[in-house]
């Protein structure tokens, strides 16, 4: 999750939230030199409310069936969109939001001060290792899949960051959606369910109401699930 690479959905995001940027110039090798740095400005696009009309938030954090008491990890938080949302759902619980990018750890972390959020925990993660300082009931990575090098090695190693029982559910944007990065750079669903399934994982669920983004929730091989 090199934070240069992952400027690349973060431009194209821009694109469908009506900033002025030509779509063109968001699928350019230049967007690769920018930087994530200045979260405050990039906050204004990932926490723009047009993004609620397709990601649809409410209902995404619905369907993984949380209980009040789980323990949450966002990994590729960035400005907490999906973080300070599931804070609500698991107000006996906690939430670990999880970047590797040093300016968007401390913009979540005086986020969740101004909020009043005392079950998050803003952390700072490393691109092989979200170095979480619990293991969880649920790990979510939101347009993040694409972006993870060495995903093999990296998904074995999340595995022992989950409880028994616990579920990691991936969204990202599919290959037909008229957003997110260069088509080259998408991973499709069913290339996510092989990779998945060949590191110790198994599909429990898939939803399909995204109308950009796939939607799975995998459980570990030698796990029961929920």
């Amino acid at each position: 999750m090199n934070p240069k690479v992952l400027v690349v959905a973060a431009i194209a995001l821009l694109a469908s939230l009506s900033v002025r940027i030509e779509p063109s110039n968001a699928q350019s090798p230049h967007t690769h030199q920018h930087s994530f740095s200045d979260a405050q400005q990039w906050s204004k696009y990932f926490d723009d409310p047009k993004r609620d009309e397709w990601q649809k938030p409410h209902e995404t954090i619905l369907a993984l069936g949380l209980a009040p008491n789980s323990v949450v990890a966002d990994i590729g938080s960035g400005t907490g969109y999906f973080s300070v949302r599931l804070a609500h759902f698991v107000s006996k619980g906690h939430v670990y939001g999880v970047d590797t990018e040093a300016d968007m750890v401390k913009y979540l972390a005086d986020r969740i001060k101004r909020d009043g959020l005392s079950n998050v925990t803003s952390l700072a993660g490393t691109p092989d290792d979200p170095q979480l300082p619990a293991k969880v009931d649920l790990l979510l990575m939101v347009d993040v899949f694409h972006h993870i090098s060495n995903r093999d090695q990296y998904f074995k190693k999340l595995k022992h960051y989950l409880k028994p029982g616990g579920r990691l559910a991936l969204i990202d944007f599919t290959e037909t959606s008229p957003m997110g990065p260069p088509p080259a750079e998408r991973v499709s669903a069913a290339r996510v369910k092989s990779e998945l399934m060949q590191v110790g994982y198994e599909l429990a669920m898939e939803h399909t109401f995204l109308p950009n983004q796939f939607f799975l929730i995998f459980k570990t091989a030698n796990q029961s699930g929920r």
